[in-house]
């Protein structure tokens, strides 16, 4: 048995690097409790003669190299431990031991004791190097890497000893002779303070090389980590705290390490260690220290790079002091000091979410969440409630820009993953009051032709469910609605099918699926009359403009989506809609025209029946509208006739084209029984239209067709 414990110890001593995620798992799947209190039994006899290693350090420093990657096999969190756990059966062992091990066996008590008495032959090994710092001679790479894999070592240790009694399982209970985990680790940690965290820092001369400078600040960061997880369980003493609380302050400031790019990429990594401890200090600390660490964690959030893994780790660290949660310490915003920090911390999210754009999804993802927690929790305290409605200011940029000689700037919000998009528009849910400019900026980034359907019908429910819910206002919401519809750009369908790909395919029917969508939520909103009052004179405003004929359509269809015996038409929009209709009913019987010249048609009859629907509600509501728009419609080729010139001959085409379409018009209404019998009641308008016509046929102009 005993030479291959050796032999183990020699595999685990002749690897250079760490092992990576598989190589462990093998491990763990090979070594059982037994032989792992042997490794480490075998390991301390290495390390007691540590004094013959010295003397060839690359020795020692593969010995040490081994232990550390055995003592990183142990639990350190209840976070590790929970997803081995939810593995499958066959995978689901925990670390080093044997799936097949009874759990009323011994587990790591074997393996406490053994860390106990390797723990201050640890200390001793990293002392002997001690007297090369005190001189302030320079450190060699070997012993460098030597002092750091000691102080990995422990560190590993002790984080175990703390999930031992953080996790209070059966084994860490001292009954039945077991040893009393916590016992044991207050000896270790008087051990470490004693021997091991008195020494820090490990150099106080102020003039170093910028090599030593980051060999130093390397060695002083594991040492402030393994301080700081032993403070979790024991009261360290104020002037070894106030040591550690300086240099964490002074990391986060970046003021020890220089600012050449090699030194700044490692000191962002120590630095990621030691920030899950911020929350914590900042809780217990004296004021002056509390407001020191805290202006410090906002300079390192504000100062590095937004795609950098530091900046991930401040945001959650920034997470855990904002966002309250079940068994998570938060900052209670009641202080005002802390409260003006979060709020500037969540003044920055929006910007940062912008800088980052949509090529750095993962990061924005982040933040997006971190965003969501914060609506979450927002109605928790006025101010947060508050500063949350403010980002939508910010936010405008991230959806769309509608700048003011007409161009359209899409921010990063259209070209995110669809999972990313969600929760952007999930945070709207939590903003009190939409702003009409942030409805806005949201309407035209819906008019982006690279935005799926999916993405743009889940805005209409989510700004519909804010509606529901207060967030906006009605008159705000409709416009919104109006803003969408009246802008959406329609493309022709008849498209080669060469070109399905391109971005330029035919949209008519993803419109047609939002104007029925928008319709639908018009009747949810309450009143209709009242709603019917608010809607007319803003849907009339736009179809004055000459929209196209899709979005004519769209912008009658809502009128006639909220039709009751209570919503009566005004005068006012007699007038609109009588200079409306008879264009509107002209572009249909166009494209009818058009479609008749294709061989694959741009308008089908169903298509032409889904135009002149809204026209027939309207006119079977109002006989009058429907009579003059019928007068309208004559008053044109009366308009044609009175302009002639003498030598009219350019004219021919123009005037026919009018007299074939508004013939093409009446045979259209004629073709519905309905609309016809109304009609046949406007015999004056008709015959007028006929005079007219007869009237251009004395001219001599070609003979319609």
């Amino acid at each position: 048995m005993r030479h291959i414990i050796n032999n183990i110890v020699t595999l685990f001593c002749s690897y250079h690097v760490g092992f990576d995620e598989m190589e462990r798992e093998t491990v763990r799947t090979k070594l059982t409790t037994v032989r792992a209190g042997l490794i480490l039994q075998n390991f301390e006899d290495i390390l007691r003669k540590n004094q013959f290693y010295l003397e060839d350090k690359s020795k020692l420093k593969n010995a040490l190299s081994g232990l550390e990657q055995c003592l990183l096999l142990l639990p350190f969190n209840k976070k590790e431990v929970g997803s081995c756990e939810q593995n499958d059966a066959g995978q689901g062992m925990l670390h080093a031991f044997d799936p097949d091990v009874p759990a009323e066996s011994a587990g790591f008590s074997l393996i406490i004791p053994k860390l106990k008495d390797l723990a201050p032959v640890l200390v001793n090994c990293f002392q002997d190097f001690i007297p090369a710092v005190q001189t302030g001679a320079h450190l060699d790479v070997q012993s460098f890497d030597c002092m750091v894999s000691i102080l990995h070592s422990i560190n590993h240790a002790v984080r175990f000893f703390v999930y031992m009694i953080d996790e209070g399982t059966s084994e860490s209970r001292p009954s039945h002779g077991e040893l009393d985990v916590a016992m044991l680790g207050g000896t270790i940690s008087l051990t470490l303070m004693k021997k091991l965290l008195v020494l820090f820092p490990l150099n106080m001369r102020n003039q170093l090389s910028e090599k030593d400078d980051v060999t130093y600040f390397v060695l002083d960061s594991v040492m402030t980590e393994i301080f700081l997880h032993l403070s979790k369980w024991i009261c360290p003493p104020g002037v070894m705290l106030e040591k550690f609380l300086e240099f964490l302050e002074n990391a986060l400031l970046g003021k020890i390490c220089s600012d050449r790019r090699s030194g700044k990429a490692i000191q962002e990594k120590h630095i990621i260690s030691l920030l899950p401890f911020v929350p914590k200090l900042v809780s217990q600390v004296a004021n002056d220290w509390k407001s020191g660490l805290l202006q410090a964690f906002t300079k390192a959030f504000k100062d590095c790079n937004p795609v950098s893994s530091l900046k991930l780790a401040c945001l959650s660290t920034m997470e855990e002091m904002v966002v309250p949660r079940q068994g998570m310490l938060y900052l209670d915003p009641r202080d005002p000091e802390i409260l003006n920090f979060q709020i500037a911390w969540i003044r920055e999210l929006p910007m940062l979410l912008i800088l980052l754009g949509d090529k750095n999804t993962s990061h924005s993802q982040v933040v997006l969440h971190l965003l969501l927690r914060l609506g979450q929790c927002a109605f928790m305290n006025y101010s947060f409630a508050l500063e949350y409605d403010n980002m939508q200011f910010s936010l405008q940029e991230f959806f769309c820009i509608y700048q003011d000689d007409g161009n359209i700037i899409y921010g990063p919000f259209v070209r995110l993953p669809r999972e990313s998009q969600e929760l952007s528009l999930c945070c709207l849910r939590y903003i009190s009051n939409l702003d009409l400019h942030m409805l806005r900026s949201i309407a035209y980034c819906c008019l982006c032709p690279e935005l799926e359907q999916y993405v743009i019908i889940r805005v209409i429910e989510i700004l519909h469910s804010a509606y529901k819910s207060g967030h906006i206002q009605i008159a705000d919401h409709i416009s919104f609605f109006i803003t969408l519809l009246s802008r959406f750009r329609v493309l022709p369908e008849n498209v080669n099918a060469v070109m399905e790909r391109d971005v330029n395919i035919s949209n008519r029917g993803t419109f047609k699926s939002i104007t029925g969508i928008v319709c639908s939520c018009l009747l949810q909103m309450g009143d209709s009359s009242l709603v019917f009052k608010i809607l007319e004179k803003m849907v009339l405003d736009q179809m004055l403009q000459n929209l196209p004929l899709d979005n004519v359509c769209a912008m009658l269809r809502m009128l006639i989506a909220l039709d009751s015996e209570e919503t009566i038409i005004s005068e006012q929009a007699f007038v609109s809609l009588v200079k409306i209709l008879p264009r509107y009913l002209i572009d249909i019987v166009h494209c009818i025209a058009e479609d008749d010249g294709k061989a694959s048609g741009s308008l089908s009859s169903s298509a032409c029946c889904y135009y002149l629907v809204p026209c027939f509600f309207l006119f079977v509501k109002s006989h009058r509208l429907l009579g003059l728009v019928s007068k309208m419609l004559g008053s044109w080729i009366n308009e044609s006739l009175s302009i002639l010139p003498c030598d009219h001959t350019h004219y021919e085409t123009d005037i026919s084209s009018r007299v074939e379409a508004i013939v093409s018009v009446l045979l259209l209404l004629h073709k519905d029984d309905k609309i016809w019998q109304i009609m046949s009641s406007f015999k004056a308008e008709i015959d007028c239209i006929l005079q007219s016509i007869v009237s251009i046929q004395v001219f001599e102009f070609p003979p319609l067709t």
